[in-house]
């Protein structure tokens, strides 16, 4: 199944489809039963329903012919509020530790010995289509970075490794919007990661039934039609099962919540010499089986 959020009317719908191809989707916080409970118009709505929710919503677009042309919609995120900030998995592809060692001039071969987690405040989080903000009076390096999102669903606390598929709703894409200079110069990572429109997420939330192996996906990443980055999730140094289990080792996930795995080899500030971000620029994301994700940059 595939999920995303639409404006209808001024309001956030939920829609979804069966069909791998997305061209029409069922509007289906307007076709939600009353017996049901209230309709969800996000996907940590129908998150928060549980099993039952879901199956409410497979029964749904089984049975319902009024599909929607998504062409001509426009497209939220499609998790509009989550229940926590962002969470988020830094240096965790080994090409990118490597890019950003030699630009930082340290030991290329330094790999960290443990997950590097950080947040980005709700507030960051923009649709498909949606202006990524400049924020050109705070920072004169914004970069870009794509990676593979995770989509709480069951949740939990000190889950395991081997169980963490359990907790999991589905997969979507994120894009890391990063101002660079004010990383490095408030020493943390979370002024620099948490600008507002820095975090662009979906349009789509494919159910984790769909993907076979999450550790088995091509991601790429466009400036302009340039192709910029381009690896595999299998390249993760740590892998989805063990970002779960580290990450609720004593912290409850919920229906929801959103976790970014971490981006590949290619960003800005490594090129030679650096590529920022510029009013204008066009960015696009495409992971495998999950699909695209596109941004402009604007003042």
């Amino acid at each position: 199944m595939y999920f995303c959020v639409f404006e209808s009317e001024g309001a956030p719908h939920l829609g979804g489809t069966l069909s791998a191809g997305r061209e029409h989707i069922v509007d289906l916080t307007k076709a939600w039963p009353q017996e049901s409970g209230t309709a969800p118009v996000d996907v940590a709505g129908l998150a928060g329903k549980g099993p039952a929710g879901l199956e409410t919503a497979k029964k749904i677009l089984t049975g319902n012919a009024h599909q929607l042309p998504v062409h001509g919609l426009r497209l939220l995120a499609p998790i509009l509020r989550p229940p926590k900030n962002v969470f988020c998995v830094g240096r965790n592809y080994r090409g990118h530790i490597i890019e950003g060692n030699i630009a930082r001039g340290v030991d290329p071969n330094l790999f960290p010995e443990h997950i590097e987690f950080f947040t980005k405040a709700s507030s960051t989080i923009i649709g498909h289509g949606a202006a990524i903000p400049l924020h050109a009076g705070l920072t004169a390096q914004l970069d870009y970075e794509a990676e593979l999102g995770i989509v709480i669903g069951q949740g939990g606390c000190d889950i395991k490794a081997a169980e963490a598929e359990s907790a999991i709703f589905g997969y979507t894409i994120v894009n890391d919007i990063t101002g660079r200079d004010l990383q490095r110069r408030h020493g943390q990572w979370f002024k620099g990661k948490t600008l507002d429109g820095s975090c662009p997420l979906g349009p789509w939330v494919v159910h984790k039934s769909v993907v076979k192996d999450p550790q088995a996906l091509d991601i790429k990443l466009w400036v302009n039609g340039e192709l910029r980055q381009s690896d595999n999730t299998a390249s993760m140094i740590f892998p989805v099962a063990t970002v779960i289990a580290q990450l609720s080792a004593g912290l409850t996930l919920e229906p929801g919540d959103i976790i970014a795995t971490g981006t590949p080899s290619g960003v800005g500030y490594a090129m030679k010499p650096p590529s920022f971000l510029k009013d204008g620029d066009v960015i696009a994301i495409e992971i495998e089986s999950i699909g695209r994700l596109e941004n402009t940059v604007h003042p």
